[in-house]
Order: C-alpha cells, then structure tokens, then sequence
C-alpha cells in the first residue's frame, strides 16, 4: 500500500514536470524566435505592433510620420534596451520595400536593398500578410538561427529545474505517503486485533478530514461491536442461568418421586408440571424477542378500540385482583377515545406483561389502576401500581432482558424476567413509546403511548 500510493505521487509529479517541459522545449524556440524577429532584442517590439495597429485601422501608411516621429522622440519603445537610446533612426519601408518615413528625414522614397529587408522588422496585416518592414539604425542584426544558441540554454535549463523538481516532487512524495498512510496503518493493525478478538482496540483521531472521519467511525463501530458482545455474553450467562435453575428443580422432583423419596401424587407431578410451564413461557419468550429483533415478527395492522382492549384485560385479570384483595380500577377520560391501527393480540401481550409486573409489585390490599388517556393526535394508556416503586438507579435498566430492580426476589415469583422487554419491543414495533417513572404518591407508573388511527 505504501509503495503504490508513493509511486502513485511520484508519477503524478514526475508527469506535470515532464509535461511542462515538453512544452517548454516546443513553445520556446517560436518564442525567442518570434521575440527577436520583432526588435524584442533591442526594445523595438511594442513600436512594431503599435504600426501594425495603425496600418489595420487606417487601411494604408498616410499620415505615419507622426507615430514615427513621436516613438523615436520617446526612445523607440519607451527605453527598452539598446533600442531605446534617444536619436536612434528608425525607417518605415511599404511591403515593396520603398521607404515612406524617416526620422532622420534623408532616404524618403529610397529603396531597401535586400540586406536591409532581411535586417528589417517585418510588419504584417490581421490576416498575417506583408504590410511593411520597420528598420532601425544598423539593422535588427538578427538572422535566421541566431536563436539556436540561447534556445539550447534555456531547454538546458529547463531540463535541470525538472530533474531538481523531480528530486523534490520523490521526497515529497515519501513524506506525504508516510503522512497519509500512519493513520491508516494504525487502522490496519488495530482491525486486526479486533478480529483476532481484542474489542478493546480504538484508534487516535486528529483533525476534521476524511481519515478522521474514518477513525471516528472506527472507534464507533469497535464500541458498539464491544457493547454488542458484552449484551451477548451476558444474555447467554442470563439464559443459562434462568434455565438451570428450573431444571434442576424439576429434575430433583422426579428423582425424589423415582427414588421413593415423594410419592408420585398430583400434588408433586403438579410441581414438576409447574417448571415446565416456566420453561416453555421462557423459550417462548426468548423467541419472541429474537423474532422481534431480528424484524420478522409478523404483527397484524387492524383498527383496535383500546377502551375496549382493556376492558377485557382488566376482566381477565379480576379474578386474581379479587383472590389478593387488590382494587384494579379503570379509568377513562373523555369518552371515545378514538383508534390505533396495530396487532390486538400484542397490544394485550403488553397490557398483560405490564399488569403482571404491577401484581407482582403490589401488596395484598393495594390497589392498580389502569387509566385511557386520549389527545389529539395520540392515545396513551397508564398503569400506576400502590407497590414500592422502581429505585432511581435501577429505572434506566428496567426494561432491559432479566434484569430485576429487587435482587432478593426469586424467578419464581418473578416470572421470566423478559415480560417488560418484550413490552417494550412490541411498543417500538406498533410505532408507540413506552416510559416508567415514579410517581409521586408512590408507586411505579407505566406511559404507553400510540399515534391514533
């Protein structure tokens, strides 16, 4: 990796300075030679565009004299060069070669001769015909492949400042390619102590750019995959705990009622028979978490009429309020209070799995009530217990899988451990919030909370 990206900004470089060179070495010769055909040697270049100007304005060399005379008044083109001296003669001679001014006033309508048209600044048209030639005092003395020379320097030194900038453009490249790469590299090494099992790995992160952004996305995924496998082993401790124990009771009770220890009566078959029935309610609810985590718990979408719902509830669970003494009160405010769209079944899944944590919380003599509290645009449905509340730290945990605010209390009395999870679950997955708090007159006080229909 680190020798493709440096070779990669080694070409990139090497490629920009050989382009420019190539350039240079095609550019330059028409340069210098277009430079000093045009007097740019002796400072005469800026007078022969300014004739030519004049020439395609005008359409002819009538009343000439006057730029003439004013550019040889200024020192040729404005003091460059040798050209600019004061008093240099200057001649302007038509395409024919006949002279048409002088700014020493003596060869008016002279003849160039060859030597002098070839010494001679050659003036041309817009469509690069030959209007004229502008000759000063001695001639241009430029003749074809006087360049040669110069150019061979510059393309000489044009080729030393690529060699220089292609020694500069490597060591660049080397740095930048350990600059880039030392964040990635790091990536590399600690990916793979994540996958040899290490979750602990996390990376440094410096700056706001992209591999920043890579490292803290890293870092994210490595806490999460840490959180996720802390959840994981501890469900699997969870689960094998909650099934051993039992197990191992049922297996005991048909030990002892095998080794003659009970006899086998429906009284002992019934207690044995009752650990079954907690082992199935386990598996089934384990499934039905899974299911739902995973999303391929089928839920049915139908209107519910939830005074009606818990109307129903509130009856199935009568008789037990009535056996425990326990005032299960329903309360419903304002009447109607409208339809939610969802699955009846799981919405008294949650009702039933919230109203046996309130029984198992509640006292003999207390009291539960269940409360249908419609708004605009929602219906929310409240189960307050007359138990000893949730402890402040342990309500942040509440719906998690197994977790027991009362750690004294046994699985047998209470339950699975996994009813309040589920209730939360199926609470997300109708589109509905669930909440728990204290309330302030004691007690636990449970919010559902449903958009309506």
């Amino acid at each position: 990796m680190k020798w493709k990206l440096f070779l990669s900004l080694v070409l990139v470089g090497l490629v920009a300075i050989l382009s420019v060179v190539i350039f240079v070495r095609m550019d330059t010769p028409r340069q210098v030679s277009m430079y000093m055909a045009r007097g740019g040697m002796i400072g005469l270049d800026s007078l022969a565009t300014s004739l030519e100007d004049y020439y395609n304005e005008f359409g002819s060399w009538n009343g000439v004299d006057g730029l003439l005379s004013t550019s040889h008044g200024m020192g040729g083109a404005g003091g460059r060069g040798s050209g600019g001296m004061m008093g240099q003669r200057l001649q302007l001679a038509d395409k024919g070669g006949m002279v048409l001014a002088d700014t020493a006033g003596s060869a008016v309508g002279n003849q160039l001769g060859k030597d002098d048209l070839e010494a001679a600044i050659q003036l041309n048209d817009q469509n690069n015909q030959i209007i004229g030639y502008l000759l000063p005092a001695g001639g241009v003395n430029y003749r074809q492949g006087d360049e040669i020379p110069l150019i061979e320097r510059l393309n000489t030194a044009a080729l030393q400042a690529a060699l220089v900038a292609g020694v500069i453009a490597m060591v660049l490249a080397i740095l930048t390619a350990i600059y880039l790469l030392r964040p990635v590299q790091k990536l590399t090494l600690a990916a793979e102590k994540m996958g040899k099992g290490d979750l602990n790995q996390r990376v440094e992160v410096r700056g706001k750019d992209e591999l920043a952004v890579l490292g803290n996305t890293f870092n994210s995924m490595a806490e999460s995959l840490q959180k996720s496998e802390l959840r994981r082993r501890e469900m699997t401790a969870d689960v094998a705990h909650e099934l051993r124990n039992p197990l191992a009771v049922q297996k005991a009770q048909l030990e002892a009622m095998m080794d003659g220890v009970y006899p086998i009566s429906a009284e002992n078959l019934q207690a044995a028979l009752d650990q079954n029935t907690l082992l199935t309610r386990l598996v089934g609810d384990l499934r039905t978490l899974a299911l739902a985590e995973a999303g391929e718990l089928t839920l049915e979408q139908v209107e519910i009429d939830p005074g009606l719902l818990l109307v129903r509830v509130v009856e199935r669970h009568r008789p037990l309020a009535e056996k425990r003494n326990i005032q299960l009160t329903l309360v419903s405010n304002g009447g109607q209070a409208g339809y939610l769209i969802g699955d009846p079944d799981r919405l008294d899944q949650i009702l039933g799995n919230l109203l046996s944590n309130a029984f198992r919380y509640t006292p003999d003599g207390g009291q539960i009530t269940l409360e249908l509290v419609p708004s605009g645009t929602s219906i929310g449905m409240m189960i307050h217990d007359s138990g000893p509340g949730i402890p402040d730290d342990a309500l942040p945990h509440i719906f998690e899988r197994f977790y027991r605010a009362d750690k004294s209390r046994s699985r047998q009395e209470g339950g699975t451990g996994l009813g309040l999870a589920i209730a939360r679950l199926l609470t997300q997955l109708m589109g509905g919030t669930i909440m728990v708090e204290n309330h302030p007159s004691g007690g636990a006080i449970f919010t559902l909370q449903f958009p309506k229909a």
